[in-house]
């Protein structure tokens, strides 16, 4: 067939536009290889893609090869539809959260008779409360800090409180848990101490406040004076903390107050999130968004992203002035999201939500800036790093791209090879690659050398086999099919010799091969004696060093999972009930060895397709290892 011409697919595509439904949806535009690169949703999908095409970003509409669309019956349809598109294609077009799948959350098992409050990064457990996403790690664990303080709730894991020796752990002691492992805290009291930790993290502040002055009365009343000081200094504690964060001497209510700045590709979005005129949290996320993007796209699509992933929606959503005439379509998507009733999205033009609003945005620009001096930086360290290395090691050119290789085993078992891969400095995880050894061992035991030589000789292999297929070839891996500039072998003079045995391809090509001892930091290369004149803390030794401990990572990570595999399959083998169907039910529903050789017998019994009785043998088997 006759390749389509430039103006021939410009024609089908204009047919394509006139024909899509003046309806509710979302549309998909694919290139050429059929990949997705933007979704959309629109109140009417062809008025919205024609636009597109009459003034918007010309970059990615001279990219688009076919269009697909999804009516809907209405756009809060569409808005959720589009969420299931963008999460399942990560089309380049549209914004991005960055590293969107890992945000923390805090977690309330009200599933178990004495729930736990914990860190979590899934959102999926029935009979689970969920808080956030939270923007750092660090933010999650400073409020569960505060909260243990506050209301003393067990830390302790599993669905039942208390450890086997039958006593109240540290916790009690330090006044961070009222040991209910050991009835010093019955249920109904319990309980009244989560949800006042829900009712902090739903910011419901005047309740708690009230909650609290009851129980100190009634604690007084009753001549529990000893419980009323409990309560009376919860109270102080709850009060300083409200007053430091009360936003302003009037009345604010509750709200999300939006901030947006972008520059280029980058964007940061802050969140302040003010329940009973109190700053809850100020979240701050990075975004990856197309260059020339509108600020009124990124802010819709951000909000998108934010709430459905975040399991609360406040009544009220302040944005700024680029969501004038745009508010009203996402208040259809947040009402559907929240619990109890409508969302109102506000465009802020006075008073104290607007000064909320601007000081958001603010602190939007301010972190956006910060990260671009950062990352400027940043490359600024990495650029004389690879300066300094090509220098030290007579290199004519930059070392983009370097891989490193170490080996892992234990006794001469399980013995895998890693390979990473660092391009510009920094690690590329797409290229990382293992290895599992196949003739490493003899009878004295494990052969690093050997290993070495396997591992290298295979990889100069792939890239023989890969460097001529075509980048559109089903069977090309590019990580392979790419000449390295840096070979980083750990390890001395004796690594190196071993690599280089079968590393000829690459030493012809101009690929230069190093060796690094660990004990002094020691670079090594092919024919000289003595190490490299390069200082161990140097930027070029600091490079290569992250690159070797990046190695050593990834092999022991690969080298723990095999081997914990390997003793849990044997460990489940010959109980009766567990076949090889049963075997992968558990180990799935697990995730990994350590998790299940850690689980109690209500969490093996909890798991789904798996009969009692089996899951107790199951567990009294791991029980005698």
């Amino acid at each position: 067939m006759r390749p389509e011409t430039e103006g021939e697919r410009e024609s089908r595509i204009v047919s394509e536009r006139r024909s899509l439904p003046d309806v509710p949806g979302v549309y998909l535009f694919k290139d050429g290889e059929g990949e997705v690169i933007y979704v959309g949703k629109a109140r009417s999908i062809r008025k919205r893609v024609a636009s597109h095409f009459s003034g918007g970003n010309p970059e990615m509409t001279a990219a688009v090869d076919e269009i697909e669309f999804l009516a809907t019956g209405n756009e809060a349809e569409a808005l959720i539809a589009e969420q299931n598109f963008v999460k399942r294609h990560r089309p380049r077009f549209n914004v991005k959260l960055r590293d969107d799948k890992s945000y923390p959350y805090i977690a309330v098992s009200l599933d178990e008779e004495f729930p736990r409050v914990y860190f979590t990064r899934e959102r999926h457990r029935p009979g689970r409360a969920y808080f956030g996403p939270f923007s750092s790690a660090r933010r999650v664990r400073d409020t569960l800090d505060l909260l243990g303080k506050l209301f003393q709730y067990r830390t302790c894991e599993g669905p039942e409180p208390g450890r086997r020796s039958g006593s109240p752990c540290l916790d009690y002691f330090i006044k961070r848990c009222g040991a209910p492992c050991v009835g010093y805290v019955d249920r109904e009291e319990y309980r009244a101490s989560i949800d006042s930790v829900v009712d902090f993290l739903s910011g419901r502040y005047e309740q708690i406040e009230n909650d609290l002055e009851r129980q100190m009365t009634g604690a007084s009343e009753a001549q529990d004076f000893e419980a009323a000081a409990l309560f009376r200094d919860r109270l102080a504690s709850v009060r300083s903390l409200f007053e430091r964060q009360r936003v302003s001497g009037t009345p604010v209510g509750s709200a999300d107050l939006i901030g947006i700045a972008s520059e280029g590709t980058d964007a940061n979005a802050q969140v302040f999130q003010v329940r009973d005129g109190i700053l809850l949290e100020r979240q701050s996320f990075y975004l990856e968004v197309p260059d020339g993007a509108e600020p009124a796209e990124i802010t819709f699509e951000f909000l998108e992203h934010y709430y459905s992933s975040s399991p609360v929606v406040p009544k009220t959503v302040v944005v700024g002035p680029e969501m004038e005439g745009r508010a009203i379509d996402l208040e259809g998507f947040l009402s559907a999201r929240r619990d109890g009733g409508r969302v109102e999205v506000r465009v802020a033009e006075r008073g104290d939500m607007r000064k909320l609003r601007e000081m958001a945005e603010r602190n939007a620009r301010l972190a956006l800036d910060q990260e671009r001096l950062s990352n400027e930086h940043r490359k600024q360290r990495r650029i004389e790093a690879l300066a300094q290395l090509a220098e030290g090691l007579e290199m004519e050119e930059l070392p983009v791209r370097i891989e490193g290789f170490d080996i892992s085993n234990l006794g001469g078992e399980h013995t895998v090879a890693s390979m990473v891969v660092f391009e510009g400095g920094r690690p590329k995880k797409s290229d990382y690659r293992r290895f599992r050894i196949r003739n490493g061992g003899g009878a004295d035991g494990p052969d690093d050398f050997a290993s070495m030589e396997e591992v290298l000789g295979r990889r100069s292999s792939r890239y023989v086999e890969q460097a001529d297929l075509s980048p559109h070839d089903g069977d090309r891996d590019p990580s392979f099919a790419s000449l390295p500039s840096l070979v980083l072998i750990d390890g001395g003079k004796g690594q190196l010799s071993a690599g280089l045995k079968v590393l000829g391809e690459f030493v012809e090509s101009g690929v230069t091969v190093i060796g690094l001892a660990k004990n002094r930091e020691e670079i090594f290369v092919p024919g000289q004696s003595d190490p490299v004149d390069i200082a161990p803390d140097s930027e070029a030794s600091l490079l290569l060093q992250r690159v070797r401990d990046e190695a050593h990572r990834f092999a022991l990570e690969h080298h723990r999972g095999r081997r914990g595999r390997q003793m849990t399959e044997s460990v489940l083998d010959g109980i009766r009930g567990v076949g090889p169907e049963r075997k992968r039910l558990i180990l799935r529903h697990f995730g990994t060895p350590d998790r299940l050789m850690a689980a109690s017998r209500e969490e093996i019994e909890a798991v789904p397709g798996l009969p009692g009785k089996v899951a107790r043998e199951v567990h009294d088997q791991l029980n005698r290892i």
